[in-house]
């Protein structure tokens, strides 16, 4: 049987933050990345998050970020390799040390937003970022965008790679997600999502927002937890993917 992972951003919230649909949708994926605290999260928050993922047998990521709490890390930031090396150690072994002291182990690092788009088309942060990740831990898995710097960069330095597609977002033909700054970056419909992760998982392309479909690898399918249709999303594209024969998994 096919087999394929489905991740989903979480732990996003502060203070008296409600787990609600973070537990929710945690019923529907295998793997969560988890807020680090420098786009979002706090000691608290993620400490409950990775508890509850750890509960429902749910494998733990790291999702470090800029540190922007008001731009949720999605502004570009001008921060040198070594700034990045040190910030993703930083937050990668805070991870490490709460799925520890729960019991858990951490299982793979995801960066997040702006960090994620910039290092994937820039080859030093993404070594940055892998050796980070490395001399932390040579056995977790490094998450990133599909035919990246970053699943290059990785596999370079040793470390192992998932290459990442999404669900609700749409690609250009280099193979770069859509600006959010552009109003079609974002999929809305459920059918649509749908119709894009069958095609990913089962032919390994995927069409662009101009037209033309371009190959890709799919070996990880990111869901935003954020999203306004993130339940209905996650709850639908696990249904549709195992009536297609292809079974939810995390990448072990």
């Amino acid at each position: 049987m096919k087999e394929i992972d489905l991740n989903c951003d979480m732990g996003e919230g502060f203070g008296a933050w409600k787990m609600g649909r973070d537990a929710e949708l945690m019923d529907f994926v295998s793997s969560v990345n988890v807020a680090c605290g420098f786009h979002a999260g706090d000691p608290s928050v993620i400490r409950r998050t990775v508890k509850t993922a750890i509960e429902k047998g749910v494998a733990v990521g790291a999702h470090p970020g800029y540190p922007d709490l008001q731009g949720f890390g999605r502004r570009a930031m001008a921060i040198s390799p070594e700034e990045v090396y040190d910030m993703v150690l930083y937050q990668v072994a805070a991870l490490q040390g709460i799925c520890l002291s729960l019991g858990g182990r951490l299982h793979h690092v995801k960066p997040h937003g702006a960090l994620y788009n910039q290092a994937a088309a820039d080859e030093k942060l993404s070594e940055a970022i892998a050796r980070a990740v490395l001399d932390l831990d040579e056995k977790l898995i490094l998450y990133g965008l599909s035919g990246s710097q970053l699943t290059s960069r990785a596999e370079s330095v040793g470390l192992r790679s998932a290459s990442e597609v999404f669900a609700d977002r749409t690609y250009q033909p280099d193979g770069s997600l859509t600006s959010r700054k552009q109003p079609d970056a974002l999929i809305s419909s459920t059918d649509l999502a749908v119709e894009q992760v069958i095609g990913m998982v089962r032919n390994q392309k995927v069409k662009t927002l101009p037209g033309p479909e371009i190959n890709l690898k799919a070996e990880t399918i990111c869901i935003h937890g954020d999203g306004e249709n993130a339940l209905d999303f996650a709850r639908t594209i696990k249904r549709k993917l195992e009536e297609n024969g292809i079974r939810i998994r995390a990448i072990f």
